[in-house]
């Protein structure tokens, strides 16, 4: 069953002599439990397509349809209450918030979705666990190096278990040991759990991990690729 659709969807950022064409008429379908990564030079407009995706973007023309609502038409109120309960995402600049403990940021969304304080605490430990931060479950995010502040970020994005995962260069802040074993747990989590994964990448551990890659350039979708087990 497809989950994302999108539809003749075009982004111009500015106007005139300045506009930038960031998508260019892009017809893209992912189904429930895809593993992807959308790779592409810089500029080639991957964010762009990732933020549409959720709707923390809209597109200047077409449309987007994510688990059947046209998320580019839903209003503010709407679209954010949809986007908690559906949607998790992994920023390259972590967004973790500075006052809260890893473990404290890592349940914030269910917290959000009302999930009981024994329940969240629960799952939030185990998710650190499993991202290799036992023991640094109170530490704040300044206490915590790049790498391990992007790992409390995916144990974040994927302890809620949403229907999709966004990931903006996941694995940019992490060395390749970190890096490959986050790429196998979120995969292990795609399996067990059928969240579908979306990665905006330039690092071949990802592309390498992920079981399709679609290249955009210029704001334009290639044909898609599978990758080789």
């Amino acid at each position: 069953m497809s989950l994302i659709e999108l539809k003749n969807v075009t982004k111009v950022y500015g106007e005139g002599d300045i506009a930038v064409h960031a998508l260019r008429g892009v017809d893209l379908t992912l189904e429930e439990g895809d593993f992807v990564a959308v790779a592409g030079p810089s500029g080639s407009g991957k964010s762009t397509m990732l933020n549409i995706m959720s709707g923390l973007d809209r597109p200047t023309a077409g449309s987007c349809v994510l688990a059947g609502h046209r998320i580019n038409e839903m209003s503010g109120g709407a679209l954010s209450a949809f986007r908690r309960e559906n949607v998790g995402f992994i920023f390259q600049a972590y967004n973790l918030l500075p006052v809260l403990t890893a473990v404290e940021n890592t349940e914030y969304v269910m917290m959000l979705q009302g999930v009981s304080q024994k329940e969240r605490r629960e799952r939030a430990r185990e998710m650190l666990k499993r991202v290799g931060l036992e023991g640094m479950e109170d530490r704040f995010p300044r206490q915590m190096s790049g790498g391990q502040q992007q790992r409390v970020a995916v144990a974040r994005a994927i302890v809620s278990e949403p229907s999709l995962v966004l990931a903006d260069e996941p694995t940019a802040n992490l060395d390749s040991e970190t890096g490959y074993a986050l790429m196998d747990l979120m995969g292990q989590l795609n399996e067990e759990k059928g969240v579908t994964f979306v990665f905006s990448t330039h690092d071949p551990k990802v592309m390498e991990r992920s079981r399709e890659i679609i290249r955009l350039r210029d704001g334009r979708v290639a044909p898609r690729e599978a990758v080789d087990a």
